[in-house]
């Protein structure tokens, strides 16, 4: 049975998706480790349809904020993410959205606009301060990947209230203080994050 919604502190997670964009060395889906977070197995043996999520999820208000965020990237469920996003907001509750920040280079339109009004966070993960770092650490399957994120990064705030960039702290070649330069270019915030520390 897979499953779709696991709490971290106050928070509701959704894992929707096992698809990727990227395919990241740190990942933990990628390592020995295996599709783990905390105590909880994110391997996916569906695609859960949007009733099982907001089933999953119940009342939203209970939490501070529901996640789409498991070990595959939301924005590759888009119609799914909407509908569910659009489900939580009605009943109250807050939405945030992790990703790689490649929904507009996969879905091949700016998808920013169809979130508005849905996503009250974004946190999307940059990882690095170059092309070069970008694609030796994150693998990404799709040509553009970087700059396509930079864009998104540039263009969410207009959309969407909070954007925070992140990148991970331990991962050989990633500056860490030149990656927070870039989102304030950006004019987006930046949080750091810790290598193997997930959730």
């Amino acid at each position: 049975m897979s499953l779709i919604a696991y709490p971290i502190r106050d928070s509701l997670y959704l894992n929707i998706t096992d698809r990727c964009t990227l395919v990241c060395r740190f990942c933990p889906k990628n390592t020995e480790r295996g599709p783990r977070v905390h105590d909880y197995d994110l391997a996916l043996d569906h695609r859960p349809e949007v009733e099982e999520i907001t089933a999953a999820i119940g009342d939203p208000r209970r939490y501070d904020e529901i996640v789409f965020c498991g070990f595959g990237e939301p924005t590759l469920r888009l119609k799914a993410l909407k509908a569910v996003a659009a489900w939580i907001k009605e009943r109250g509750g807050r939405v945030r959205l992790n990703t790689d920040g490649l929904g507009n280079l996969v879905n091949k339109r700016n998808i920013l606009p169809e979130l508005q009004g849905l996503v009250d966070r974004v946190s999307v993960s940059l990882n690095a301060q170059n092309a070069e770092v970008y694609d030796r650490h994150c693998q990404p399957r799709l040509r553009g990947s970087w700059e396509a994120v930079l864009d998104f990064l540039a263009q969410a705030p207009r959309y969407i209230p909070e954007v925070t960039a992140t990148a991970i702290d331990g991962l050989e070649g990633v500056d860490i203080e030149a990656c927070e330069r870039l989102a304030g270019e950006l004019g987006v915030g930046f949080r750091r994050r810790q290598l193997d520390k997930v959730g």
